[in-house]
């Protein structure tokens, strides 16, 4: 071999914190060749569904006429809602972060753990059974969908924002948006 020889270097052995990361940013969805966002939208409302199963089990155990809850069952709910929200945000922007790293790209199409984020966001008006059906679900991810993808002010310009953060709060705004239109249709059918 000739000193001038271009030698490729070797790939770079990945962690378990970067396989971690990928696990979390992609949500195993994210690899899909079809609209990973939308199956990270689906995937979201799935979460939803699960934790509304569990929540109200938990309480109908524990939330009887003997109670120990010295607060409203929908509080719980409501709770464990917020929380999960907290939690995907803010593990999603660490791993979102890493994974942009990992993948050498700006904002990757893989990473739908932002997706995940803002569709319960979006759901927040169903989850606090202000209106629990299916055609508010159907609502909240046809409207999450749609500013996702059209991204209303503010959120083009938070795209801009540093890696993982960047990454999460444009569809952290069109959760927000997405919240209000469902809380305004869910008003609108109660009215008629």
């Amino acid at each position: 071999m000739t000193a001038d020889a271009v030698v490729p270097k070797p790939r770079a052995s990945r962690s378990v914190t970067d396989y971690l990361a990928l696990t979390i940013a992609t949500c195993g969805v994210g690899y899909l060749p079809l609209a990973p966002g939308t199956w990270g939208s689906l995937l979201a409302i799935g979460f939803y569904l699960t934790l509304e199963f569990v929540t109200w089990k938990f309480i109908r155990n524990f939330a009887g006429p003997n109670s120990f809850l010295l607060f409203s069952p929908w509080s719980l709910f409501i709770a464990a809602e917020l929380l999960l929200i907290t939690v995907v945000t803010l593990v999603g922007i660490w791993a979102a972060t890493r994974a942009e790293k990992l993948f050498a790209r700006k904002d990757p199409q893989k990473v739908v753990v932002d997706e995940v984020a803002g569709q319960l966001i979006a759901l927040l008006p169903v989850m606090s059974r202000f209106d629990p059906g299916w055609l508010s679900i159907l609502t909240a991810f046809v409207a999450f969908r749609l500013f996702d993808i059209i991204k209303p002010y503010p959120a083009r310009r938070l795209e801009s924002l540093e890696s993982g953060l960047g990454i999460i709060a444009d569809d952290i705004v069109a959760g927000a948006y997405a919240a209000v239109v469902v809380s305004v249709f869910v008003l609108v059918r109660r009215l008629i």
